[in-house]
């Protein structure tokens, strides 16, 4: 069972899954042949620090799970990043940190740049799963990660000609465990996406996004619905997910019975 509010342990529950998953993904895309993305994951006292050469979005090139014991350790981050040409992002969990921390990192010259919300739910707590005919939601098939990509990439506005790395990125989670895709089909085309990923008791919703021609159709909330379906089938005790505060995700998640796990905060070089 998981508390019915927010507390440090339920903090320290939801982080973890967090970088549980990521840290995942991550060496699973280091272990293609040749590390094509360049790859590097390195722990700094409890920082987990993740880099991509070839992929320069702020996800793939994070600071997770720093506590204020890691001050001595800033000079040491920001010279990982730095000596890799790379702008990154250090993100503070609340009640994980002190005031101390965000002082040291004002003064290495970083400023809080954004907010993500984290939300949680006892997937025993769905009242009913997702059923609509017009909507069809199945496991993706080994072969259809082009379609994935497709979605994936024109989903979430990112150039067309990125989708074949986008395809390799995530087929090598395929056979990985913990790992599970859904795709939506509506009128039995591919509609909408969404990943999760089981570690232990909990599971992580990593991603989703839909096509915006099938917007506004349900998609995400049964896409939601059958993962924390999934996770109750797999004996999880809870569901995590990330989003952007107050946003379409943020709605949909609060629709389906999650609950507001925490606010965390994004730290950036000036």
């Amino acid at each position: 069972m998981i508390p019915s509010f927010p507390s440090e342990p339920l903090i320290v529950d939801i982080e973890s899954s967090e970088v549980d998953y990521m840290t995942d993904r991550m060496k699973a895309i280091e272990e293609r042949d040749g590390n094509p993305e360049g790859v590097e994951i390195t722990r700094i006292g409890h920082a987990v620090c993740l880099y991509s050469k070839s992929m320069p979005w702020p996800s793939f090139n994070t600071v997770k799970g720093i506590r204020s014991e890691d001050i001595p350790y800033i000079d040491d981050i920001i010279h990982f990043y730095r000596s890799r040409d790379r702008k990154f992002q250090i993100e503070v969990v609340p009640s994980l940190v002190d005031q101390k921390l965000l002082k040291a990192l004002a003064d290495k010259g970083m400023y809080q740049s954004g907010f993500h919300t984290s939300m949680y739910i006892n997937p025993e707590s769905l009242t009913d799963e997702f059923h609509w005919a017009a909507i069809d939601i199945r496991p993706l098939k080994r072969d259809e990660f082009e379609k994935y990509a497709t979605v994936h990439c024109i989903g979430t506005g990112l150039p067309q000609q990125g989708i074949p790395s986008v395809a390799r990125n995530n087929e090598v989670l395929y056979d990985r465990p913990g790992w599970r895709f859904f795709m939506a089909y509506i009128n039995d085309n591919p509609a909408a996406a969404g990943v999760m990923y089981v570690k232990g008791d909990i599971a992580s919703l990593t991603f989703a996004a839909t096509l915006p021609e099938y917007r506004r159709q349900g998609l995400q909330q049964g896409l939601l619905r059958r993962r924390i379906a999934e996770a109750a089938r797999e004996s999880c005790r809870m569901v995590v997910s990330q989003c952007s505060f107050i946003s379409p995700s943020h709605r949909n998640m609060e629709r389906v019975g999650m609950k507001l796990g925490y606010v965390r905060t994004a730290w950036t070089e000036r």
